[in-house]
């Protein structure tokens, strides 16, 4: 087969979020509290989102985000931007392992669509605006995948739309305008966050002799699938589109375990050009999927998350090295790259470390990517 040119090929490249600052928490504090105007907010949000970004840019990132130093949460605040979703407080927490969240959801009160008026393509252009031309702004957003079956935020689909499948074509034609909007504004990097792969991987480990919830996850696994796809079709060529898959990233916690062996099938088939994935512990399993979740498709990009966001603990250098030659065996270096395994905030409370010791991750990644993936493939 004819390689096909990777349109990603950073080797050194992050999830995303930032720990926020706290001139920046306690700006979001007292908006809450209606003690600052939302003008202030932004004129303090921005000139933090510009430290992080110069930041970013100093420790050799081609692709910058603004930390999403813009929102409270990894998805939720994008999805109640959209067209047909309202916020709304449920009953209980997320569960997380050792930790609760707040009980705040999205669900669908009509008909949805992209938002043309989205407050995240204000915070896009001016990310933009602030960034070297040499760099990247990327966009992360929540996948589509997070509204389908997952925790009740669908489940007054079939009052607005007449079957199942006019739903998931709705949803995806949502995405589809959305990212072909941010592709207007100038963005050429989106990134589709993902935790319902980790959430099924945990389901089918836990349900593997129950035939009938088997099938309900498959079904799951085959409208994620349907409806990813079915946003990347017809949007411009030179978009690049990426997806972190997470089990769950809450003050260094997590919600879910399992290796990708009984998602790669679906993973496989999903048209993205790069995908990071969570390989810092045991809890992640082994490299043989990586093997059906590229097959064949050179032109897609593994970003092995080999290092930590959780912790402050810098891992070894050997270690590391080490690692990537044994994910090797399974999709060929030029086709991998180097991240954490998640962001370092992907809620407004953030991981448990600091400032400085996300900085030292993240000049550690670099430093082994110079030395290791770029110095040893073809860029």
């Amino acid at each position: 087969m004819q390689q096909i040119q990777q349109k990603l090929n950073y080797k050194f490249d992050h999830v995303g979020s930032y720990l926020r600052p706290e001139r920046l928490k306690r700006a979001r504090e007292q908006w809450d509290k209606s003690k600052i105007s939302r003008e202030a907010l932004l004129k303090i949000q921005r000139e933090e989102i510009s430290e992080v970004v110069s930041q970013q840019v100093k420790d050799g990132l081609k692709a910058v985000t603004d930390g999403e130093f813009n929102r409270s949460w990894w998805h939720l605040d994008f999805l109640w931007g959209l067209n047909g979703f309202e916020a709304f407080e449920q009953q209980d927490s997320y569960k997380f392992h050792g930790e609760k969240t707040r009980t705040t959801n999205v669900r669908i009160v009509d008909k949805i669509s992209a938002n043309p008026n989205h407050p995240f393509y204000e915070d896009f252009k001016y990310l933009k605006s602030i960034i070297p031309d040499d760099v990247e702004a990327k966009v992360t957003i929540p996948s589509p995948s997070l509204i389908i079956n997952r925790d009740h935020r669908s489940d007054n689909a079939l009052k607005y739309y007449d079957s199942w499948q006019a739903f998931l074509d709705a949803l995806a034609q949502t995405y589809h305008d959305t990212l072909q909007h941010f592709y207007d504004l100038g963005a050429r990097y989106i990134q589709l966050d993902d935790t319902t792969w980790g959430y099924l991987i945990a389901k089918f480990n836990e349900t593997a002799d129950d035939v009938q919830a088997q099938a309900k996850y498959r079904q799951l696994a085959l409208d994620d699938v349907y409806v990813i796809n079915k946003i990347l079709v017809g949007l411009p060529d030179d978009l690049k589109v990426s997806t972190h898959i997470c089990r769950g990233n809450f003050k260094s916690t997590y919600l879910f375990s399992g290796g990708y062996d009984t998602v790669a099938p679906y993973l496989g088939q999903l048209n993205y050009d790069a995908f990071f994935l969570e390989y810092d512990n045991e809890r992640s399993g082994g490299f043989e999927p990586l093997s059906e979740i590229w097959h064949n498709r050179h032109q897609v990009e593994i970003v092995l998350g080999l290092v930590t966001s959780k912790s402050a603990d810098l891992e070894s250098v050997d270690d590391i090295v080490a690692r990537i030659d044994e994910a090797s065996q399974f999709v060929p270096k030029s086709n991998l790259a180097l991240s954490t395994q998640c962001g370092f905030s992907s809620t407004e409370e953030g991981n448990i470390l600091t400032i400085p010791d996300q900085w030292q991750k993240l000049a550690l990644i670099k430093r082994i990517a110079d030395q290791y993936l770029n110095e040893n493939t073809a860029n």
